[in-house]
């Protein structure tokens, strides 16, 4: 286990961590794998169970949690959970690729602190919370109440950028993309 490693990517919702992640697995879809999370929330139009998150019931999901199925979870939105399970780190360590977690910002921390020296975890800011809160009024998938409680969620997480390895402002995606997989390459050695 000691050379198995982890690489966490982790943002504030709409700061540009799926957007880094997917340049990251198309770039290196040998060397990277994704770690599929798991969620209690429905699936959208263009989700995938298996692909894009395990899709549980609530029931189920609390199950797990009973079980230590988890490395991490938290509930993130009220009675919406996601969580990172251990068998999905084991199946891509098993491939001989490191997985990819593009997670929330307190399971990312908990998971750098149960593995400290073999995760690089790294986190994307947006340049402001103004571009934030235009960024997901621009996805029109929230509500006035749900871009609200996404905008003061952010604000609250990024007081949490100091707890990761790296800090990337995400004010130009290419440049962002550039960073991530310098630091990427530099940790994992390819």
């Amino acid at each position: 286990m000691s050379d198995e490693k982890i690489i966490i990517i982790t943002a504030p919702s709409g700061a540009g961590k799926t957007s880094i992640t997917r340049y990251l697995l198309g770039k290196y879809p040998d060397r990277l794998a994704f770690s599929v999370s798991a969620a209690t929330r429905s699936p959208r139009s263009y989700e995938k169970d298996g692909e894009d998150y395990y899709f549980l019931p609530l029931d189920s999901f609390k199950q797990k949690i009973q079980h230590n199925d988890f490395v991490e979870w938290e509930m993130v939105y009220e009675g919406k959970y996601y969580g990172t399970l251990k068998s999905e780190l084991n199946r891509i360590w098993a491939a001989g690729k490191t997985p990819l977690l593009d997670i929330e910002v307190k399971g990312a921390i908990h998971i750098r602190e149960q593995y400290p020296d073999s995760t690089l975890a790294l986190f994307i800011e947006p340049p402001s919370v103004d571009e934030l809160r235009r960024r997901l009024e621009g996805r029109g998938t929230e509500t006035v109440e749900s871009l609200m409680a996404r905008v003061n969620k952010a604000s609250y997480e990024i007081s949490f950028k100091h707890h990761f390895d790296k800090i990337i402002v995400n004010d130009d995606l290419r440049k962002a993309c550039q960073e991530a997989e310098a630091a990427i390459k530099a940790f994992v050695g390819f």
